[in-house]
């Protein structure tokens, strides 16, 4: 049987690489990094040799990164600190983030009281940068907390064009980059960002290891209490061979940047003019126009389909999505096409398509066959 991997915004592929300079670290340098003694000494080499290859890819200070275990930590460190110690009032979001961000949000209004305002989202998927501008002329203390890509539409945020309005009314920027990292270039010399998230697994790296950029200056306590690590602001033992890992990854994703993202833009719009040859009545959530790697699309099914056609898929061998993992086993309808697509349209069948560079034009012949099989 054909086995096809279409779900890259899920997690994706370690390169095998990452995977060897993993191995490495784990033979040879498997010191505490906290360790005085020459293992700890080699493991502390290592670390920091990381942050500072990380900081590099992003032209920003080492000490401005700051390892996780996750994007979902991160987010939810980062979001807790703005109104605990920044003393943040109001948070400004939308309704299509990332549950790792939407849901501390909304526990954080619950717990603090704190107000929050979410953005209106137009039919293509797109927020309302105007609303924005309106929002931040009000001078309270203000985070405002946009992802870059969204997982399961694929459409960019202008992190330009909200870092400038976040700067003109001094309000903060956290942007979840987990998403784009890796994918497309970021310099935080050039966006006015005070913190980023990232995570490993989805630049080719390992699961169980993220980082956290955050602005120099910026005050911000522990979320996870214990012992310095991390410059005392994330306690606990470092998981050295990942975090090399994920840095080995980092790297190679930037070095090989312009040719991967050239091929799989290609074959991104090889499948649309498939698809549309394939299903005329065939429509694109959030547009074709999206992140170049990611394709959201509603197929001309019966609204019956809609629960067996993953099940199907896979049982061909063919692994795709109909948006985030982390809410597979629900039943619920994404939350985020909730927001631009009608009620019957939530109930036809949509699919995430999300690609890398290894994917090629026969195994989206095959899918495209299985699904007109259908």
């Amino acid at each position: 049987m054909n086995k096809i991997y279409l779900d890259n915004a899920s997690t994706t592929p370690i390169r095998p690489e990452v995977i060897q300079e993993m191995a490495n670290v784990m033979q040879t340098e498997f010191g505490n990094p906290s360790s005085t003694h020459s293992f700890g000494r080699g493991a502390k080499v290592i670390l920091e040799s990381a942050r500072k290859s990380i900081a590099k890819q992003l032209n920003c200070s080492g000490q401005e990164i700051i390892f996780t275990s996750s994007g979902t930590e991160a987010n939810n460190w980062i979001l807790r600190n703005a109104v605990t110690k920044i003393g943040v009032k109001r948070i400004i979001s939308t309704k299509i983030e990332h549950h790792a961000v939407l849901y501390p949000i909304l526990e954080l209004q619950k717990e603090f009281g704190i107000e929050v305002e979410f953005l209106a989202i137009l039919a293509n998927g797109h927020l309302d940068y105007l609303q924005l501008a309106t929002l931040l002329e009000d001078p309270k203390s203000t985070l405002v907390s946009l992802m870059h890509v969204n997982n399961e539409t694929g459409v960019v945020l202008d992190l330009n064009r909200v870092g400038e309005l976040c700067k003109s009314a001094n309000a903060y920027f956290h942007s979840d980059t987990v998403q784009s990292m890796g994918k497309t270039e970021i310099d935080l010399q050039e966006i006015q960002v005070d913190f980023l998230v990232a995570s490993a697994h989805k630049f080719h790296g390992p699961k169980g290891v993220g980082f956290a950029y955050i602005k120099k200056n910026t005050t911000i306590s522990p979320l996870i209490f214990g012992g310095e690590q991390e410059k005392g602001l994330r306690a606990g033992t470092e998981a050295v061979h990942q975090i090399a890992g994920m840095a080995k990854a980092l790297e190679i994703a930037y070095q090989n940047l312009g040719n991967e993202r050239n091929a799989i833009f290609e074959l991104k719009k090889y499948t649309i003019e498939q698809l549309m040859n394939q299903f005329h009545l065939l429509k694109f959530n959030g547009g074709f126009e999206t992140f170049y790697s990611i394709l959201n699309i509603q197929l001309p099914f019966a609204p019956e389909k809609t629960a067996m056609i993953l099940f199907e898929l896979d049982m061909k061998g063919i692994a795709a999505s109909r948006g985030s993992a982390c809410q597979s086993g629900s039943i619920k309808p994404s939350h985020v096409l909730a927001e631009i697509l009608s009620e019957e349209e939530l109930r036809k069948p949509s699919l995430r398509i999300s690609f890398n560079h290894q994917n090629t034009r026969e195994e989206i012949d095959y899918f495209i066959s299985c699904l007109a099989a259908m």
